[in-house]
């Protein structure tokens, strides 16, 4: 807690922790964060970079440290920008264990898999078609780095203590953001407490319970995706509800791009009502085409029949006909893929990834953006440098497979199906809690950081920073 007494270990004093930002800073990709004791060398979160290519680059970059020297990496969830770096640091010598929760456990291995097969295809892509300007090109990782970093996989049930290095112990936290998603508590040898938020969820998550309220830290890593923003769910809700009408109305389609992690699941939840109301009627075809996304509804499925504590009750209640407009059409392989290419008049597609940076929703959106008939619903956050960003912000023309595609499908922005809190929900998460030392701003693009800095400041009086990339602060 704030202001906690030193401890000692081996019977000498230790001196504060020092804390390292290696990547979610400045960006919402690449969640990284170095925690260094006496004894002691933890890394919270291990994410890949995503969108730009200058920010692309830096996976592959060596870390500021050697991998080999790192006791535990600690994994808030399994979303790629924070667990997708783990092979790779295996492959450069960890041998910790990765700690984190069952459910994010199961759904790690998902994400992780999918990402070494396509880090591989882009890789034989290159080289067959000699676009890379390595010779050969290479994957970030493969198949036998993530079979190497799964063995190294250690759940821990959420609010149990555990000590996961010398002098230094856990508590992970439901954070209500995905499945299995957690915020995280580290009390250090000297007996100083560091809490890192992960991504925290809203408190209308239409399957989660609201995220576990914040109990206090002496320094707080805090994400600010939606730090500049607020959401309309009632009217956001109304817009995806009428876009998705009118579009089946003019014979269209509408694609959403989901990830495959809770967003999917989320989505279909919402269809699922819109089918109920007869805004999708019964002959429209609901189609999900993404076998990541389909493993993943299943270990939602199982979670649903374990009556999971982090479940809302009327989700448990409902069962598996709370996950779908029932039923969905699944398209698990290639082939049932390129079969809904086929299909003509209305249909809605849900397909990953989530901001059009790969994956099969480019083979839609290459086929659907040029008929104004059809309708592209963008329902999370966009990252500066992906399709799904360039759509939001009003693009002509998309590049995909090497060519322009004009954009003449209708737009639409509907965030209200982010899994992230907004501002306002934000600090309603940190009022009551005693102030930390210092709140860092991380995970998020410079607006929404320096917005709920300056939120943190004026309406809880608390001393908040937006850290630099590489920066080294201490942990007191």
């Amino acid at each position: 807690m704030p202001n906690s007494v030193n401890a000692a270990v081996d019977g000498i004093t230790p001196r504060p922790a020092l804390l390292t930002f290696l990547g979610g800073v400045g960006t919402v990709t690449g969640s990284k964060f170095l925690v260094e004791s006496d004894h002691a060398r933890v890394l919270v979160d291990c994410g890949l970079f995503q969108g730009l290519a200058e920010l692309r680059r830096r996976n592959w970059r060596t870390l500021s440290c050697d991998a080999e020297d790192i006791e535990a990496v600690v994994v808030t969830h399994a979303h790629l920008d924070h667990c997708g770096y783990l092979p790779r640091l295996v492959r450069q010598g960890f041998r910790g264990p990765v700690v984190t929760t069952e459910y994010s456990a199961r759904l790690i291995e998902i994400v992780l898999r999918d990402s070494a097969r396509l880090q591989m295809e882009a890789a034989q892509h290159a080289n067959e078609h000699g676009w890379s300007k390595h010779r050969p090109a290479e994957p970030l990782y493969d198949d036998a780095d993530v079979d190497r970093t799964l063995s190294l996989l250690a759940p821990v049930p959420a609010g149990a203590e555990t000590e996961i290095a010398k002098g230094t112990r856990l508590t992970l936290h439901p954070a209500g953001h995905i499945l299995g998603s957690a915020w995280a508590r580290l009390t250090l040898e000297d007996g100083h407490t560091l809490a890192v938020s992960g991504d925290l969820g809203r408190p209308g998550h239409p399957l989660l319970r609201p995220p576990e309220p914040f109990s206090g830290a002496d320094v707080l890593l805090m994400e600010s995706t939606y730090g500049n923003r607020q959401h309309e769910e009632a009217a956001a809700r109304a817009a995806f509800a009428a876009v998705i009408g009118r579009t089946l109305a003019r014979g269209g389609t509408v694609v959403v791009p989901a990830f495959a992690l809770d967003r999917t699941e989320v989505v279909l939840h919402e269809l699922a009502g819109l089918r109920r109301d007869g805004v999708i009627p019964a002959s429209v075809p609901v189609y999900v085409d993404s076998p990541m996304a389909l493993a993943a509804l299943d270990v939602y499925r199982d979670a649903i029949a374990a009556r999971l504590p982090e479940l809302r009750p009327e989700i448990t209640d409902a069962g598996r006909a709370a996950l779908g407009p029932g039923p969905f059409l699944a398209a698990r392989s290639v082939q049932e893929s390129v079969a809904i290419n086929e299909t003509r008049g209305p249909a809605v597609i849900v397909s990953a990834s989530g901001m059009a940076t790969g994956g099969r929703v480019l083979h839609h959106l290459r086929r659907l953006l040029p008929d104004p008939r059809n309708a592209v619903v963008v329902v999370g956050f966009a990252a500066a440098g992906t399709r799904a960003r360039d759509l939001v912000d009003g693009a002509v023309a998309l590049k995909m497979f090497g060519e322009y595609v004009p954009v003449r499908a209708e737009v639409a922005d509907v965030p209200y199906f982010s899994a992230h809190a907004d501002s306002r929900q934000i600090l309603d998460w940190l009022r009551g809690a005693p102030a930390p030392h210092t709140t860092y701003l991380v995970h998020g693009e410079p607006e929404g950081a320096e917005a709920l800095r300056d939120r943190i400041r004026h309406e809880l009086g608390w001393n908040a920073v937006v850290p630099r990339s590489g920066e080294r602060v201490l942990v007191r």
